[in-house]
């Protein structure tokens, strides 16, 4: 009981993962999807609502070119190979982010996979690619202007965010080692409950998932009032 409706993961630590083996830094994120795989199907399974993993920012872009060009035959290589795994979980697949900047074959690939669960009415799984919290902000304020808004509120913003269909997550979790949010969900994560591990994110498990879900169900989450309002 208790669950967190909504995950989200910023799934980190792919490199050192692979550096540490001595192996090349796409066998750190090959070995990263095995664990997506693992999760998702997990995560599904428990009950959890929605989960939305961060898989590529808006600063990513900034890496080797021929890294980059890795990650999005990758990623694309594992739509095409874990189609099923979305159909027999009954998982609704989305993708937010400046899809402009993503090559045609795989915006071509991402539309085919979202239209094809789009009907889908089990757990959705949101993957934030070419995405950033400062952008998606800017893009939802941009949006109330061009909508002749002269004065905006929250509900307002919340309304053009990229993740407008979905809840604000309850918990976020960050394995890899690093302390910090990454530009990742800036608006959204203003009451989540976080979680940072050590562990890097090929090496996490359910396991380690359900111990996190166990700390979170023992947070009280108060949205800044006092225990006894609640």
């Amino acid at each position: 009981t208790n669950l967190p409706n909504h995950i989200s993961i910023i799934m980190d630590g792919n490199g050192r993962w692979a550096l540490d083996k001595n192996l090349k830094r796409i066998d750190g994120h090959k070995a990263g999807v095995k664990t997506v795989k693992k999760i998702t199907k997990y995560c599904a399974k428990k009950g959890i609502k929605c989960l939305s993993l961060f898989t590529f920012s808006s600063e990513n872009w900034l890496r080797p070119k021929t890294e980059v060009k890795s990650l999005m035959k990758l990623f694309v290589s594992t739509l095409d190979k874990e189609l099923n795994l979305l159909i027999d979980n009954n998982i609704c697949f989305k993708v937010i982010g400046d899809k402009d900047k993503l090559d045609y074959f795989t915006r071509k690939n991402i539309d085919y996979v979202e239209n094809l669960t789009s009907k889908n009415t089990g757990m959705k799984m949101i993957l934030a690619m070419s995405y950033g919290g400062r952008q998606d902000i800017v893009f939802a304020i941009n949006k109330l202007i061009d909508e002749g808004y002269k004065k905006i509120n929250e509900e307002d913003i919340s309304k053009y965010l990229l993740t407008n269909e979905i809840t604000d997550p309850d918990l976020l979790i960050r394995p890899g080692k690093e302390r910090r949010i990454s530009n990742f969900y800036l608006w959204q994560l203003a009451y989540s409950e976080i979680y940072f591990s050590d562990i890097l994110w090929p090496d996490f498990d359910e396991k380690d998932l359900d111990e996190i879900i166990k700390d979170f169900q023992l947070r009280e989450r108060r949205y800044g009032r006092t225990s006894n309002q609640i």
